[in-house]
Formats: C-alpha cells, sequence, structure tokens
C-alpha cells in the first residue's frame, strides 16, 4: 500500500456514496443542449441531466488535448507538475526525464524539425508514485472500475495498475483504433468483441451497468471516459441519416473562417459527429435509467464533462465551438472550455454555477463528496467546490487557473501559457503572437486584445502566470536555430 493510503484505510463512512464520473472525449461546451439550445445535435438524456443538477458554465479542462487532461483528474495536479503536458505518443515523449536534460540537443526531430521552437519533453505515462483518485476511493471500501479510453501510458500502466479493479477497453490508444473501431470486433485486448456490428458506446454502457448490478449493495467508483466523439468519425447508420436529413431540412452547409494557420468551422451542420453525439447520449441515459431501476440515483453522484474543447480546425473539422475561439489544441476558450453536469438528488442542489473550475478540482470535491478524507499532498492543484454544489453562489475563493502547453497542437496551436483570474484571461504564446489578454465576461469570443490597454494588469498577471512555472518546474520549449517552416506551413 502506499504511504498516502495509509491514511485513508479507515472505517468506510455509513452514509458512503457512489460515484460516476463519465467524460467525452473531444466534446464542445456547445456541442450539448444544456449549454446550447441551438446545437444541431441532439442529446435530450444529457439535457436532463442537467435539469436536475447543478450546470457549470466555466468548467475548464487542464489541457487543450487529451491526456493531459486525464492525468490532472486522476491526480489532482497541473500537466506541467507531472510533466504529462502533451498527449501521450506525440513526439519528444519520454518514461522519464532527466536532471539537466537539453532539449535542444536530445530533441526528437520528428516534424517538429523545422518549426521556430523545439517541444519541451514530456512524460509518457501516468507515474506510479501517484495516489490516483481510484486509489483513494479503493482504499475505503469502494469498487472501481474503468470502461473506455484510457491513453495514459504503455501496458504496466494501464487502470489496473493505478487502482482500478475491473478494466473494459482502456489501453495506451488514443481512439478506438483496432478491429472495425467503433463496431464490432474491436480488436481490444482490454474488451472482448461482441457480435458483429455492436456499436462501442453501447458495449460500454451496458459493461458500466452490470458492474453496477454487481456492486449496488456496496460503495462503487466508476471511471466511464467514452471514446466518442474522438476520430475516426463514424455513426451508426440509421442516425446518420437522421442528421442527413436535418441537415437537409434546415438548408446548413459547411462554412469556415480563417484561424491563423487553420480553418475554423463556423457551422454545425457535421451529420456523422450528429450521429456520434447522440449515440453518446443515448449510452449516458442508458445507465442514468439502469440507476433509476435499481433505486441507485439518490446515493450515486454522476458527473459529466469533457477532456478539451470540440475538433473545429482539423481530421475533418466536424463541430463548431462558436462563439467560443478555436477549438481543440488551441489556448482559446473554445480549446479549453467544457460542458460539466453534476447530478445526486439530495446532496447536490440544481441550478447553474457560473464560477471557474478547472479538471484537477474533481480529485478533492468528491473525496469531500463522499465524507472521505483529502489528500492534499497529492491533489495540489485541486480546489474542492464542493460548497458550490450547494449554493453556487457560496463564494469560492480559488487561487488563478493555469495552463501550461509547451508544445505544438495537431490541431494549428501554437506553444503557449495562461492565466484565468476573475474575468480576466491572459495568454502568453511562447512564439510570434506575444501577450493577449481577454475580459472572457465582456468578451467570451476572445475577439478584443486588450493588452495594450491594461499594461499593469498584463504585468500582474504575467508574474503569477510564471509564478506558477516555477513553482511547478514547468519544462519550456526551446529556440530552434535549424527551423525552415514558414507560419503558413504549421
Amino acid at each position: 500500500m502506499k504511504p498516502a493510503l495509509v491514511l485513508l484505510a479507515l472505517v468506510l463512512p455509513a452514509t458512503a456514496t457512489n460515484v460516476i464520473l463519465m467524460m467525452a472525449d473531444d466534446l464542445g461546451y456547445m456541442d450539448v443542449g444544456f449549454n446550447n439550445p441551438e446545437t444541431f445535435y441532439e442529446t435530450p438524456h444529457l439535457n436532463r441531466m442537467a435539469a436536475d443538477g447543478m450546470r457549470f458554465t466555466a468548467a475548464y479542462a487542464a489541457c487543450q488535448v487529451c491526456s493531459p487532461t486525464r492525468s490532472s483528474i486522476l491526480t489532482g495536479q497541473y500537466p506541467a507538475r507531472t510533466r504529462n503536458t502533451d498527449y501521450f505518443g506525440a513526439p519528444n515523449e519520454f518514461e522519464e526525464i532527466p536532471e539537466n536534460f537539453d532539449n535542444a540537443t536530445s530533441h526528437k526531430a520528428g516534424k517538429h524539425a523545422n518549426r521556430p521552437l523545439i517541444p519541451a519533453p514530456y512524460i509518457g505515462r501516468l507515474a506510479a508514485s501517484h495516489t490516483t483518485l481510484a486509489e483513494a476511493f479503493k482504499a475505503r471500501g469502494y469498487a472501481t472500475m474503468h470502461a473506455g479510453k484510457w491513453h495514459l501510458g504503455p501496458k504496466g500502466s494501464w487502470p489496473e495498475d493505478h487502482g482500478f479493479d475491473v478494466n473494459i477497453g482502456g489501453t495506451d490508444r488514443g481512439g478506438p483504433y483496432g478491429g472495425k473501431q467503433y463496431f464490432s470486433p474491436y480488436d481490444n485486448p482490454k474488451l472482448p468483441d461482441g457480435p458483429p456490428g455492436e456499436h462501442l458506446p453501447d458495449r460500454l454502457a451496458t459493461e458500466v451497468n452490470r458492474f453496477i448490478t454487481t456492486h449496488k449493495d456496496a460503495p462503487f467508483f466508476i471511471y466511464f471516459p467514452f471514446y466518442s466523439v474522438h476520430t475516426p468519425l463514424m455513426g451508426r447508420p440509421d442516425l446518420v441519416e437522421k442528421y442527413k436529413a436535418k441537415k437537409q431540412r434546415l438548408g446548413l452547409k459547411a462554412a469556415f473562417q480563417k484561424e491563423a494557420p487553420r480553418e475554423n468551422r463556423t457551422v454545425q451542420e457535421h451529420a456523422i459527429y450528429g450521429a456520434m453525439v447522440e449515440a453518446m447520449d443515448e449510452a449516458v441515459g442508458k445507465v442514468l435509467k439502469h440507476l433509476d431501476e435499481l433505486k441507485l440515483a439518490d446515493d450515486t453522484i454522476v458527473i459529466f464533462f469533457s477532456d478539451n474543447g470540440g475538433l473545429s480546425t482539423s481530421e475533418g473539422s466536424p463541430t463548431s465551438n462558436l462563439p467560443y475561439r478555436a477549438g481543440k489544441g488551441w489556448m482559446y476558450e473554445g480549446g479549453i472550455r467544457e460542458p460539466l453536469v453534476l447530478r445526486c438528488p439530495g446532496k447536490i442542489a440544481k441550478g447553474v454555477c457560473k464560477a471557474p473550475i478547472i479538471s484537477t478540482d474533481f480529485y478533492p470535491t468528491l473525496l469531500e463528496l463522499c465524507g472521505i478524507d483529502a489528500l492534499p499532498e497529492q491533489h495540489k492543484d485541486g480546489k474542492s467546490f464542493a460548497a458550490l454544489l450547494k449554493n453556487p453562489e457560496a463564494e469560492h475563493p480559488r487561487a488563478p487557473l493555469f495552463w501550461h502547453y509547451p508544445h505544438w497542437g495537431n490541431q494549428g496551436g501554437i506553444p503557449s501559457s495562461a492565466i484565468r483570474e476573475g474575468k480576466w484571461k491572459l495568454i502568453e504564446f511562447h512564439w510570434k503572437k506575444g501577450l493577449e489578454l481577454y475580459d472572457l465576461e465582456a468578451d467570451p469570443g476572445e475577439l478584443r486584445n486588450l493588452a495594450k490597454q491594461h499594461p499593469d494588469l498584463v504585468s500582474s498577471l504575467q508574474a503569477k502566470l510564471h509564478a506558477m512555472q516555477k513553482e511547478t518546474a514547468a519544462l519550456m520549449p526551446t529556440p530552434n536555430p535549424a527551423a525552415k517552416m514558414p507560419f503558413e506551413k504549421w
């Protein structure tokens, strides 16, 4: 048992509460009906969940790509601190980073060889030294399950190595890339094939329900990170036809605007993506229905979140995040602001909360809600928002939110860091674009850079940003004297 867990191995709380943490992959803030009544996609089950729970309008992923956010949830720490700053499998990945590492001479050239900055190295696995959220629950007698996408390291760093009793579908893959992908056969070593044509989100929901049934008389923690709606873009044929007809009926056409160096989708009309969103919503509904049938809804905290913004500038650009700028892979709001709902009748009030929170905060919040002692030395960067779940207007003194992405995004994003304090957000781009300051209350679309108008505020926020970089020992990109790639070719 890890030393930190000894402190947790006490008597199980008499009123132990179950937890199901659902997380979509690449789903944008504006893709769900409870945030955007005009969305092209249909999410009736999530809408009902939002009506019965607490919806957050300023919830953030700790990174604009997937693996770092997943690490932040399970560790309660910023990716800069854990060194998990890029999606696992990206160039410049290491199992560990030696002291005095020379990024400039040790860089794995790859696709970044001609870019003006050499991205910082990162660790491509979840370190075994962490007491994960699953391990914290398990030490208090909870049965633990992972179902879906893992993408937090190679074999030896899979869910079963980090506190999960059961692992369904979780490997090092960032998407359903084996077999027939979103349909059986899956060719996934942690997911036995179902009947030919079986659909992955429905199968995962079935596995979750089976686990709930088995453990209905004892507390459980289920981490249910969907593969949906990550590429490959594949939908159930009946739903694809439904959205094709809907697109035609509404007269919608694809449209884009420049987000240098890419084009950013501005209209939601992608039929296959619509099918993927609705199938995921059906899977959510299937689990919620099962909780009702077993009379467990009042004793189960259900969370729905997304790991980064919607994909709008790359790989088919299937969705639009407007009015939020850009999408997955970018430091703008379209890349990091996420849909978030928490529901537990009697324990969580119904309402809307505008307070900014970030994915590191799930760790202490869930432990507090379940009456489990927090592990502050583990979740160093997490701040419980349990009080907001009772009163969304409650005071929530929290340190500024912090992001650090010293990499080139596959979707066009630039190496950058950012800080949000109150309504103000400062982005420090590490190349070319410099400093950008936005008033998110007046300008949520980040269209008016106010850095020149507020130099003192910029200096103050930049100092706090640099202090966070220093405190987390954040690794930085380095200049590349061999750079040959022009701006237009990122």
